[in-house]
């Protein structure tokens, strides 16, 4: 690994956090826990963290107001580490701006795959240079101009600040206007895995992309719903 990937681990379960760090070391990544949100932030405050991986049920702060916290200023993978299972506790996961949520007890090599996927993402933020697309690499459509090189997004002027997995779906519907793409393909595409609870994960992350697009504000919506079907974006 050319530059160390700094992961931080927040969770009380020290056994917990204990085994993630033994296969997060093993993968080549550095690892900073945190056993409280308190501690985890402070740690974000003197450390260039890459991501986080966040337990939702903890003492004083929860990891839902600390995920919501760090998305006041970063824009980094977060992966939500749960014992809740249920569909409301995901949609509350995704909704305060993780990009990903894992169930406890979790597989090890799932988890690591995971932040493996979601890493690979984010480091596209910075694209190799050498690759001379920048033409055919921006994109502008109905007031929304997408640049992948830099991924710089402005809508009717206004740059926006998306995560990676939202800057992808965003990509993906705009790279291809008027299809319509049903939340299964956005999953696959966009996460580059088969259809894991599709439906509930693509609509959160959609709706935080239309706030961030202050959709609700416009008349005429860049991201359409065809009821039933999918998404799209008109020519």
């Amino acid at each position: 690994m050319s530059e160390t990937i700094n992961i931080l681990v927040v969770d009380d379960e020290k056994e917990i956090a204990d085994l993630v760090e033994i296969y997060l070391v093993s993968d080549g990544y550095k690892v900073y826990k945190a056993n409280n949100a308190e501690e985890g932030l402070e740690v974000l405050t003197k450390t260039q963290i890459h991501m986080v991986l966040l337990d939702i049920m903890m003492p004083g702060m929860d990891g839902l107001t600390m995920c919501k916290k760090i998305r006041e200023t970063n824009n980094i993978p977060i992966i939500m580490l749960s014992a809740k299972s249920t569909d409301l506790d995901k949609i509350l996961g995704l909704g305060t701006g993780a990009d990903d949520y894992v169930t406890k007890p979790f597989n090890p090599l799932e988890l690591t795959a995971r932040v493996k996927s979601q890493l690979r993402r984010y480091t596209q933020l910075n694209p190799n240079s050498a690759v001379n697309e920048s033409a055919k690499n921006e994109i502008g459509i109905r007031g929304l101009t997408i640049n992948k090189d830099n991924h710089k997004v402005t809508v009717y002027g206004e740059e926006i600040k998306l995560t990676p997995i939202e800057f992808d779906i965003l990509f993906l519907l705009a790279s291809n206007p008027g299809r319509v793409f049903s939340t299964d393909e956005i999953f696959e595409k966009v996460w580059n895995e088969k259809v894991y609870e599709a439906n509930n994960t693509v609509m959160v992350h959609i709706r935080r992309l239309r706030g961030k697009m202050k959709e609700d504000t416009r008349q005429n919506k860049i991201i359409t719903t065809v009821w039933g079907v999918g998404y799209k974006i008109e020519k």
